[in-house]
């Protein structure tokens, strides 16, 4: 009996040893080099994992970096230039730098503007609700409420305020990851470019309807009527679909479509606040 369990353990530790070594021949054989600049250039990126960059972490990040022969189309909206600075000496590649963006919330229609026409009672998701119909009120491209954003946003920049039942963005936290964006499923939510000291100017509202259907769902709605077009020199600003749209990388910040528009669906962020006099001047 006991010779039986010593061969039995013989065998099978030499099996062991075998099965080993082969597996060690086996990986040695079949081992791929991965580039030490990837751990490099993983080492300074922030470590959200947040996908902003479009992929699925930090460390994907690297690994597309180091593989690609130019950091185009390559960007980090967290570490933002700091940080693309040292991936692009890691890797000795040119940076183009790009202008820092911040998420910009695209809808005006507060519960003031856009009332109620019916109650929706049940799962709290804004992802569920465009689902099952168009939503609480006549406008069915405006923002649901349910803070769909808010959970995905990994920074807590993103707050919904109780007066309006609209998100409000923190510029301070805000990283412009695109994790809101994509959360958002009525598309409310854009990146846009954050502007010299942060001033920008953009149209509220991203409904399609034509200009007396998208005024009796929200007063705050764009109409399509193109004022803002014809104030505008820089021709920054152009109407499809019933809904006017400024290009942030032509805009001049000059604020004169802001003026004319007659239901104040475009919105001025960030810009000093003139003195009577000089407001009058103006």
């Amino acid at each position: 009996m006991n010779s039986i369990v010593l061969w039995t353990v013989v065998i099978l530790s030499s099996l062991g040893l075998v099965l080993a070594v082969v597996l060690y021949l086996v990986a040695r054989r079949f081992k791929v080099e991965e580039d030490p600049r990837i751990d490099r250039v993983e080492a300074v990126m922030p470590g959200a994992n947040c996908g902003g960059c479009g992929y699925a972490g930090c460390r994907a990040f690297a690994e597309a970096a180091v593989k690609d022969t130019t950091l185009d189309g390559h960007y980090c909206p967290v570490g933002g230039t700091p940080v693309m600075k040292q991936v692009a000496d890691i890797l000795g590649y040119e940076l183009k730098e790009q202008a820092p963006m911040i998420a910009v919330v695209r809808c005006n229609g507060s519960c003031e503007a856009r009332p109620k026409v019916n109650e929706y009672d049940g799962a709290k998701s804004c992802r569920v609700v465009s689902a099952l119909y168009a939503g609480e009120t006549l406008c069915q491209y405006g923002c649901v409420g349910c803070g769909d954003c808010v959970s995905a946003c990994p920074f807590g920049a993103i707050s919904m305020d109780a007066g309006t039942g609209l998100p409000v963005v923190d510029e301070r936290k805000c990283t412009a990851c695109g994790s809101c964006v994509k959360a958002c499923p009525k598309g409310v939510i854009e990146l846009r470019a954050k502007g010299p000291r942060g001033m920008r100017v953009y149209v509220s509202c991203i409904s399609r309807d034509k200009g007396a259907v998208a005024r009796k769902a929200c007063q705050s709605a764009c109409i399509g009527c193109g004022k803002c077009r014809k104030v505008c020199a820089a021709e920054a600003i152009r109407i499809e679909d019933n809904l006017s749209y400024i290009d942030f990388t032509k805009c001049r910040l000059c604020k004169k479509c802001v003026a004319e528009c007659p239901t104040g669906a475009i919105h001025a962020v960030n810009f000093p606040v003139l003195k009577k006099k000089e407001a009058e001047g103006e």
